[in-house]
């Protein structure tokens, strides 16, 4: 049985001309419905919450400060779940709705809770909802975007793939509005392809009205986990029917032949590291070629403040991200620990291989 995460974006649930965001909704919901009828089960990552909002209030621009954010999404998200409910009521499906913060999985408990929930109601028959939670999350506990909480969705629900909608019909080797030599690339299987590409946007979020980065990062972290994901137009609903039956996308990414697995993926991208430990080269050998722990005699120098067991970015002295992984020791006892001159004190191991994730784990 096959387990899907569609992620639909505000540009699209803006609604054409043609269609409004409720007519969008419907057209998006007959062909989820029809989905579920097959057998199979999908979990909706949906955005729109903000632009009803704006809408509601008859706003012609979105807010950029953060209140007003969280304030048209709290006047939004009920109207969305509105559209969605009503949608899939008339297919005689029920929906849930889910809102997610990073700190709703940042204890591996809390994933496990929001992993057990999900599985669920899929097998209730039951499509969740998922947004993230723009009413009431700080900044710093907010995802950031809608695509790489779908990849963390997809993640923890150990999906088989993940259908990212958007409204460019593939991914390019550049902004193909600014560069006519632009190539379309229909399939990635490689990581020097996403990096490729990021470094031909310059790292920016700006081609493609919801930003291919995000939609590159959210590839990076399913295909990680052993999930094809499909970048797909869906401004026709109808793209959407195709996908699930089985049609491929605009653009496929093929999952890693060696997927690091749901615990390595939460410890990369669900946690938000607390500071940094710089590693000499030995230590960063010993890591990405040797699969072992960090050790204290490795740990050169410390950033920012943490207390044990709490997640922290690894880097090589250059800055560049090693891994992460979930420290033993506090920042205040590590800087104890490498100034001492105890032999025994440095041995101690700061980060287990079991709770350490590689950063740019090998892809065939």
């Amino acid at each position: 049985m096959i387990l899907r995460v569609v992620k639909i974006g505000t540009s699209l649930l803006r609604g054409i001309e043609a269609r409004s965001t409720n007519q969008m909704i419907e057209g998006y919901s007959d062909y989820l419905a029809s989905s579920i009828k097959r057998g199979e089960k999908v979990a909706l990552v949906t955005s729109g919450a903000v632009g009803l909002g704006c809408s509601h209030l008859g706003l012609k621009q979105r807010p950029t400060d953060l209140l007003s954010l969280q304030a048209t999404a709290a006047i939004g998200q009920g109207q969305l779940m509105a559209l969605y409910e009503s949608a899939m009521r008339k297919h005689g499906r029920s929906v849930a709705q889910v809102l997610l913060t990073r700190s709703d999985l940042g204890s591996r408990k809390s994933f496990h809770n929001a992993s057990n929930t999900l599985r669920k109601l899929l097998d209730w028959g039951v499509m969740p909802v998922i947004n993230e939670n723009d009413t009431l999350s700080p900044e710093e506990l907010r995802f950031g975007d809608n695509d790489t909480l779908s990849a963390l969705v997809a993640t923890a629900i150990n999906a088989d793939e993940l259908i990212l909608l958007t409204d460019v019909d593939q991914l390019y080797s550049s902004d193909p509005r600014e560069n006519s030599e632009a190539k379309p690339i229909s399939d990635v299987h490689h990581q020097n392809v996403f990096d490729n590409i990021e470094h031909s946007t310059g790292g920016r979020s700006s081609w493609g009205t919801g930003g291919m980065t995000t939609k590159l990062a959210a590839a990076r972290i399913a295909t990680a986990s052993g999930i094809t994901v499909h970048l797909a137009d869906g401004r026709d609903p109808k793209r959407l029917d195709e996908l699930l039956k089985g049609s491929r996308g605009g653009t496929v990414f093929h999952p890693s032949p060696t997927p690091i697995g749901n615990r390595k993926s939460w410890l990369l991208h669900a946690l938000q590291p607390k500071g940094e430990l710089v590693l000499d080269s030995g230590a960063c050998n010993a890591l990405t070629n040797c699969g072992a722990s960090l050790l204290v005699v490795g740990i050169t120098g410390i950033d920012g403040y943490f207390d044990a067991n709490q997640p922290v970015r690894i880097i090589n002295q250059e800055g560049e991200e090693i891994g992460r992984g979930l420290s033993s020791f506090s920042s205040e006892e590590l800087l104890k620990a490498i100034t001492s001159k105890k032999d025994l004190r440095r041995s101690l191991v700061v980060i287990h291989r079991d709770v350490l994730a590689l950063s740019n784990a090998p892809r065939e």
